[in-house]
């Protein structure tokens, strides 16, 4: 037979088996767009802000709709009440984590962000204790929080009132905050090699939010068989992690099992006295780095994005810091406890956090088992898509939800409001790790930023564009300039 037949044959035989495949599973799933074959509904996505995709959908189908990512079907959650429903309320059942391949190539299944049963479990469990112990979210902690927010104040002073790009001077903060839970050091501004491990973190956070890693993610062939910017991810990953085995090794060395320094001392105590299979040295520098890239970038992104945000806004500001002056003064650190006493500067950060949605689509769940949703069958394995978008900017809850406005999180009265719908961290089970540690963070660094410093933009506020460039994995904001101005 011709080989061309074959080829033709043998294409229509794939197209054929594609469209049994994609068919056979839509009449249990939630409905949604009609998928092409093999490449499902990639066409109908803007790859460059998914969430907005997800929105138009929503429109037509409901808060609970199937889309295809490539042959796979993924069940959409859109809106605060199907989001609260499946992630709160049947936690255990949505506990699973939805399918990443680029991600899953990095950590091989181990760590917290990306396994799942067991070893999630056990890692989730292990981290959190640990970090409890050495005090997220009590003084311990927040006595190094303050000292690298008094590190990060004398290195903007260097900056000396002159334009300068924040950027890594942001990153090294929280970055280094990190480092002395996990290593129990931290590093000069300046250090070669920690700004080379910058470098890695903040590249692969863009490379993560670029339209061509959801291509990869959704065809994940392409990860192995073709050249791209996901290699370079790799390769990162790779130098991140030789750090910290490095470190590892430094540790063992020196490791006393009575008087555990950090975070790698505890883990290794806990291999030599237990032997369980999750602990090993490989899940131990997963581990770490998933609490070393997650501790950075998603807390320097935050940073980066509120001191833009407040340059477009200065009459925020000015209310920001006449709190500061008011509370806290100008002779003594700003500490937690001034939180409550600075309804303002709350609302604000809480608002910065709403407004820039810095994970709009959540990472994927998955459902752990079989399980009937609001009246659709998902079946177990399936991967689920929370829409934090959707619940970050509801109408109900934030009128003008496209608008910055600290009023979001203010009462008539003027104090500080909750609400349910503040969901920047997830929910549930799967929610982040290191909550704790990020809000303290982000109110001790900008509360000492705005204590010693007025921002001055180089362009008028009103030409400054907030939109974000890249808005996959993370909304990431566009660069700029500005200077900070000693007060």
């Amino acid at each position: 037979m011709d080989p061309v037949v074959v080829l033709v044959l043998g294409l229509c035989c794939l197209l054929l088996l594609a469209l049994w495949k994609q068919n056979s599973g839509r009449g249990k799933l939630p409905p949604g767009p009609t998928p092409f074959p093999i490449i499902g509904n990639i066409l109908q996505i803007d790859a460059k802000d998914i969430s907005k995709s997800l929105t138009k959908f929503s429109e037509r189908y409901g808060p609970v709709f199937t889309v295809y990512l490539g042959m796979k079907p993924t069940v959409v959650l859109h809106g605060y009440e199907a989001v609260k429903e499946a992630l709160v309320d049947l936690g255990e059942e949505f506990a699973g984590r939805g399918s990443v391949p680029m991600l899953e190539k990095v950590s091989k299944g181990l760590g917290i962000a990306f396994s799942n049963a067991n070893t999630w479990k056990e890692m989730r469990r292990f981290s959190l204790m640990t970090l409890r112990n050495f005090g997220m979210g009590k003084r311990s902690i927040e006595d190094r929080v303050q000292e690298e927010a008094r590190c990060l104040v004398e290195e903007l002073r260097k900056t000396n009132a002159s334009p300068c790009d924040p950027t890594f001077i942001l990153g090294c903060a929280p970055c280094n905050v990190i480092c002395s839970i996990i290593f129990h050091n931290r590093f000069d501004y300046k250090d070669e090699e920690f700004l080379k491990l910058m470098e890695k973190l903040n590249e692969n956070v863009k490379i993560l939010s670029s339209p061509w890693m959801q291509v990869c993610n959704n065809f994940p062939a392409l990860i192995d068989y073709f050249p791209g910017i996901h290699n370079t991810l790799l390769n990162n990953s790779d130098y991140v992690k030789n750090f910290i085995m490095e470190k590892v090794k430094e540790h063992q060395k020196s490791l006393d099992v009575n008087s555990p320094r950090d975070f790698i001392d505890c883990f290794l105590i806990k291999m030599e006295k237990e032997n369980h299979l999750e602990f090993t040295f490989e899940s131990l520098v997963t581990t770490v780095f998933d609490l070393f890239g997650a501790g950075t970038e998603t807390t320097s992104t935050t940073l980066r994005y509120s001191l833009l945000l407040l340059l477009k806004h200065p009459e925020v500001t000015a209310k920001v810091q006449e709190e500061i002056e008011r509370v806290i003064g100008r002779h003594r650190s700003p500490c937690m406890q001034d939180r409550s006493r600075m309804p303002y500067t709350d609302a604000v950060i809480h608002e910065i956090q709403r407004f820039i949605d810095l994970v709009p689509n959540n990472l994927p769940h998955a459902v752990t088992r079989d399980i009937k949703f609001r009246n659709y069958f998902i079946p177990k394995g399936t991967d689920i898509l929370t829409s934090l978008t959707s619940v970050l900017h509801d109408e109900k809850a934030f009128p003008n939800p496209k608008v910055f406005d600290p009023g979001h999180f203010l009462d008539d009265s003027g104090n500080f409001k909750k609400s349910d719908y503040f969901m920047p961290f997830s929910a549930g089970k799967r929610s982040c790790v290191g909550e704790a540690l990020a809000r303290m963070e982000l109110f001790l660094f900008l509360a000492s930023i705005f204590q010693n410093f007025k921002l001055q933009s180089l362009v008028e506020p009103k030409d400054l564009d907030i939109t974000a460039v890249v808005n996959g994995l993370i909304s990431v904001s566009p660069l700029y300039q500005q200077c900070f101005l000693p007060v």
